[in-house]
C-alpha cells in the first residue's frame, strides 16, 4: 500500500470548490499527523491545515474562512475541502504526514520536512 495516495484537484473558475483527497496507509494514519500544503511556482511552500494526534485541526488564518479540513476514518482519508477559490490559490496541493513526535512547524522552510509526501496535485483557478 502507498503511503499517502492523493486525488481530487484540478482546474476550476473562481468562485468554485475543489475537494482533495488523500489516502492514508494504516500506519500513517494511526498516526494522526497529517497536513495540506500548497506552493505556487517561485514560492515557498506553505501549510494550510493540519490534524494532530489528540485530534485536533488547524487551518491557516489566510484560507480559514474557506478551506476545511476533515477526516473520515472508515477509508483511512484527509480530505481539503476548498470554496470561493481564487486565482491566487493556483499551486501544487500537497498532503503529507509524520509518524514520529509530530514536531511544531514540520514540513515547511525551517521545519522537519516530514516522513510521507502524497505525489501532489495542481490546482489551477482561472478568473
Amino acid at each position: 500500500q502507498a503511503p499517502l495516495v492523493q486525488s481530487g484537484g484540478g482546474s476550476v473558475e473562481s468562485g468554485g470548490s475543489l475537494r482533495l483527497s488523500c489516502v492514508a496507509s494504516n500506519y500513517i494514519y494511526s498516526k494522526k499527523c497529517l497536513a495540506w500544503f500548497r506552493q505556487a511556482e517561485g514560492k515557498e511552500r506553505e501549510t494550510l491545515a493540519r490534524v494532530y494526534p489528540n485530534g485536533s485541526t488547524t487551518v491557516a488564518d489566510f484560507v480559514k474562512d474557506r478551506f476545511t479540513i476533515s477526516l473520515d476514518n472508515n477509508v483511512n482519508t484527509l480530505y481539503l475541502q476548498m470554496s470561493n477559490l481564487k486565482p491566487e490559490d493556483t499551486a501544487k496541493y500537497s498532503c503529507a504526514a509524520e509518524v514520529g513526535a509530530c514536531p511544531p512547524g514540520w514540513g515547511v522552510p525551517g521545519g522537519p520536512l516530514g516522513d510521507y509526501w502524497g505525489q501532489g496535485t495542481q490546482v489551477t483557478v482561472s478568473s
